[in-house]
């Protein structure tokens, strides 16, 4: 069974830097593209950053660009989130989930599991 754990997330100042994993478990995490999520307070969930399955390629959103790296661990199965120079904005439930195959997609319903979320707060 998919398993997906987020931790990392915390309380931050504007400027900031935090750094998220995910580790999964339950699946051939070298054969799935992974993606992280974000849900603020009364939005959408929103696809933040996204990498295939041998990190080949990766998707940033805009607002993200320059400031969060997405990378991955194939050999300890675990997925992770640099994310630097934070900002209020940012601040959000951030979950990890699994695609359906190698490749990313950028529809949040080509990503069948998810895990629970760290929460990212970021405030002065």
């Amino acid at each position: 069974q998919d398993r997906l754990v987020e931790s990392g997330g915390g309380l931050v100042q504007p400027g900031g830097s935090l750094r998220l994993s995910c580790a999964a478990s339950g699946f051939n995490f070298d054969l799935y593209s992974m993606g992280w999520f974000r849900r603020a307070p009364g939005k959408a969930s929103e696809l933040v950053a996204a990498i295939t399955s041998n990190a080949d390629n990766s998707y940033y959103t805009d607002s993200v660009k320059g400031r969060f790296t997405i990378a991955r661990d194939n050999d300890l199965n675990t997925l992770y989130l640099e994310m630097k120079d934070l900002k209020p904005e940012d601040t959000a439930l951030y979950s990890c989930a699994r695609g359906q195959g190698p490749l990313f997609s950028l529809a949040p319903h080509s990503y069948p599991h998810w895990g629970q979320g760290t929460q990212v707060t970021v405030t002065s």
